[in-house]
């Protein structure tokens, strides 16, 4: 449980990374299909529009239990109310019946074919009626809101930033619209005037989270060019991961109460305002929370990266860091070189050696490391052999003459034999040429 709470810490110092930036181009693709996919739903089954945009006639009277929509629909085309679309309100328990436009005469003719068949008393049904140029008013007016607040958040951004974050921010809120647009025309869900106030209001919110991101990678990218000390989509990513969790929180925080209202108060109360509302902002809101992390970065480090001086700050970071590699790898080899050369040599020395040999001397024999005296030779057999003595003249007796005979007959048998019996002569050897007690200068003394 620790490891989940040390999360946010790691990605904010960098210990952890989820390369998002890094990975731009299936985040493209993934939103290239949707985008696709919403376009056809709008091109082949267009939008499900409300009376309000497109005018007509709404009837409105309390649910029995034995009606059904398709008798309320066949009432309706049989009294000349032409197509219609019927829906219950189960939260007020009631059919909201809505026809094309209908003349006075037309609407009183439906009205009464409705209360004749289903025992609706006139006091109980409800009629509404909408114009066309209603309608036409509120559908420009709400592209006109659309598009002045598009045109006012990008010379905003221009100015607080810069207008490449301005161009990712841009894309990123025409991504949003889109595809919400997309899901409503490809699942059929019925476009309001509420539903253009909910549009509005997460386009708010999607720019907000993205606002907030660039902030942050302005902060990592200051003195990017003189320190050197990553590319500019590696200072992108690292200020993603820093806003990473609380872009998460904040979206789990709005959207708990929204799919709240949408599931829970949509199966209470209906299809209503509420509904609207809460269906566009739960759409909008995870299309929103994807494009600013996936989307507007991106496009932004995309854009960076294309500049003169971040291009040539990105190929010199690679060269240092191919350098790197390179060094390493040579590192290796040579290791695993000399691993292999020390394995071969420890084979060799095992097979050279008879069985049942050791290299260690004999139990209760001292060995003392000897070093050659000046004027000492190698032998063939590697034995050193003293070529002066200490001792001239007389003080070289007859013992020592015999010894240095028996000397060298050891040593040329020695070129011959076993590294082991070479190993034993060298120390008898060694220990021959030890002055004896007695011997020469001081044996002449004793006399």
């Amino acid at each position: 449980m620790s490891r989940v709470r040390d999360i946010p810490g790691r990605l904010y110092r960098g210990e952890v990374s989820v390369n998002i930036v890094g990975r731009q181009k299936m985040w493209y693709a993934i939103s290239g299909i949707i985008l696709l996919v919403s376009v056809a739903a709008l091109l082949v089954r267009g939008l499900n529009f409300s009376v309000e945009f497109k005018g007509g006639a709404v009837f409105k009277f309390p649910a029995a239990a034995s009606v059904s929509q398709g008798d309320i629909t066949r009432v309706v085309t049989s009294a000349g109310g032409g197509d219609s679309s019927a829906q219950y309100v189960s939260g007020l328990h009631q059919w909201q019946v809505t026809t094309a436009q209908l003349t006075s005469a037309a609407s009183e003719h439906v009205q009464a074919a409705l209360e004749k068949a289903f025992n609706v008393a006139p006091r109980d049904m409800g009629f509404s009626f909408t114009g066309p140029s209603w309608g036409s008013q509120i559908t420009s007016k709400a592209i006109t809101a659309l598009i002045i607040f598009l045109v006012v958040i990008v010379i905003y951004l221009a100015i607080a930033f810069e207008w490449k974050m301005a161009i990712g921010a841009f894309t990123a809120l025409m991504h949003d619209i889109l595809i919400t647009v997309g899901v409503y025309a490809l699942i059929g869900f019925q476009v309001s005037p509420t539903t253009i106030i909910g549009l509005l209001t997460i386009l708010g919110y999607s720019l907000y989270d993205t606002v907030v991101v660039f902030d942050k990678v302005r902060e990592n990218t200051a003195g990017l060019l003189t320190s050197e000390r990553s590319t500019y989509t590696q200072a992108a990513n690292l200020a993603l991961n820093q806003t990473l969790i609380r872009s998460i929180n904040t979206s789990l925080t709005a959207l708990i109460p929204v799919a709240s209202i949408l599931f829970i108060g949509g199966a209470l109360l209906g299809a209503g305002t509420l509904n609207d509302l809460s269906l566009v902002l739960f759409v909008g809101m995870l299309v929103g929370t994807y494009s600013s992390l996936c989307i507007a970065t991106p496009v932004l480090a995309d854009l960076k990266e294309r500049e003169p001086a971040y291009r040539k700050l990105r190929e010199k970071i690679n060269r240092k860091q191919a350098g790197g590699r390179a060094a390493a790898k040579a590192a290796a080899t040579m290791s695993g070189a000399a691993a292999s050369a020390a394995a071969g040599a420890k084979a060799g020395t095992s097979a050279g050696a008879p069985a049942g040999a050791s290299a260690s001397p004999p139990a209760g024999t001292t060995v003392t490391a000897v070093t050659a005296p000046a004027g000492a030779v190698p032998t063939a057999s590697g034995v050193v052999r003293e070529t002066t003595d200490d001792r001239t003249g007389d003080d070289r007796t007859a013992d020592d003459l015999a010894d240095d005979g028996e000397d060298a007959a050891d040593t040329t048998d020695l070129s011959a034999a076993s590294p082991a019996t070479q190993a034993t002569a060298t120390r008898r050897t060694t220990v021959r040429q030890q002055p004896r007690p007695g011997s020469g200068s001081q044996r002449k003394k004793r006399r």
